[in-house]
Formats: structure tokens, C-alpha cells, sequence
């Protein structure tokens, strides 16, 4: 046996099992039920809704649309947002001799002039 024949075979396994995943979730989806599709009021804002949801202002009731569900998601995505934002951050510092180096380099707070008063 020689080595390229199980390189090959190495790589059918991860190949199959993909196709096999790839097979189920089409089949899932093809075969669910998802109802009938509703719309929004033309009315509705689902912004100002948002909004009343994040300050606890449901008495102030806006449109018809309920806005929990919106809520989750808008929470999420901020959250999401926030780590990926963190995480880039982190990933954009230096290390120099062991100590942490701006990202940007030197910053000149004296106007941009080097040797001045600090």
C-alpha cells in the first residue's frame, strides 16, 4: 500500500460524512413546514417598538407588532458584535520584547512634533 492511497482514503471518510450532513439538512429543510407567510401592518414601526421593548415601555403601546422576539435577536447580534469587535482589537496588538505595543505605532500627543515637552 502505498502512501498516497491513504491520503486518499483518509480524506474519503471527512468527504462522505459532509455529502451524508449536507444530504439530512437538505431534507430537513425540503420536507419542513413552515406555515403560511404573514406580513407586517403598513402602520407598524418596528423600530420605535424595539426601542419601547429595550426601556420597558409597553404601556406606551406603539403598533401591533410584538417586539420580544425582535428583542432577543437584537440583543444577540449586539453582543456578537461587541466580542467581534473585542476580538479584533486583541488580535491587532504587537508584542515587542515581551511588552504590548499600540496598534497604530507611536502616537504623538504634542502635535506631531517629535522631542517635545511630555
Amino acid at each position: 500500500m502505498s502512501n498516497d492511497d491513504s491520503r486518499s482514503r483518509g480524506r474519503l471518510v471527512p468527504a462522505v460524512a459532509v455529502g451524508l450532513l449536507f444530504a439530512v439538512l437538505a431534507l430537513t429543510v425540503l420536507s419542513a413546514d413552515f406555515g403560511e407567510v404573514a406580513a407586517f401592518p403598513a402602520d407598524a414601526s418596528i423600530v420605535h417598538n424595539i426601542g419601547y421593548a429595550l426601556f420597558n415601555l409597553g404601556e406606551y403601546e406603539l403598533g401591533s407588532v410584538p417586539a420580544e422576539g425582535f428583542l432577543a435577536a437584537f440583543l444577540i447580534a449586539a453582543v456578537a458584535l461587541d466580542v467581534a469587535v473585542d476580538g479584533a482589537v486583541y488580535l491587532a496588538k504587537r508584542e515587542e520584547d515581551g511588552s504590548i505595543v499600540a496598534a497604530v505605532g507611536e502616537a504623538l500627543t504634542d502635535g506631531g512634533r517629535e522631542g517635545g515637552e511630555r
